[in-house]
């Protein structure tokens, strides 16, 4: 997982995503507990632009709730879970997880947000596939902040 270099350092919750993302690259890879990996990253990656209590949110939320995540996931994809590129999948789980549990971060946020970590760590053209999934989310958990209600 490289990032591109010319990007200005990330702050607050964009920095607490990225983060997040990067232990849940590392769950999905090694196969560690979702607290273990938590842990290792609260003692030696945590950067002082991250809030750290959305962080630890993240990471555990996500762990904890990957297969409600993941069934959800599958009524928006055609592409089994098992088939996703490990950075795509990080980046639905925490996106997924905030339209339906942060409902008080906007829904263009949290889509932005995403889109722009597939565009730092992603496949070329993965912000595309997670923007359209991401969206019909959005549709489904916050039709009435997305005017799909009705």
């Amino acid at each position: 997982m490289t990032e591109t270099p010319h990007r200005r350092p990330r702050r607050g919750r964009s920095a607490s995503r990225e983060l997040a993302l990067q232990a849940l690259y590392q769950w999905q890879l090694g196969g560690q507990r979702g607290q273990d990996v938590l842990l290792e990253f609260l003692a030696e990656r945590m950067t002082p632009a991250a809030d750290t209590e959305f962080f630890k949110e993240l990471v555990m939320q996500v762990t904890e709730r990957s297969a409600e995540l993941d069934a959800v996931l599958g009524e928006f994809s055609d592409r089994p879970t098992a088939q996703l590129d490990p950075v795509e999948h990080g980046v639905l789980l925490i996106g997924l997880y905030e339209l339906a549990h942060r409902v008080e971060i906007p829904w263009r946020v949290v889509i932005n947000e995403a889109v722009d970590l597939c565009r730092r760590y992603g496949g070329s053209d993965s912000h595309r596939f997670v923007n359209a999934l991401l969206d019909r989310a959005a549709r489904r958990y916050r039709a009435l902040e997305t005017g799909a209600a009705g």
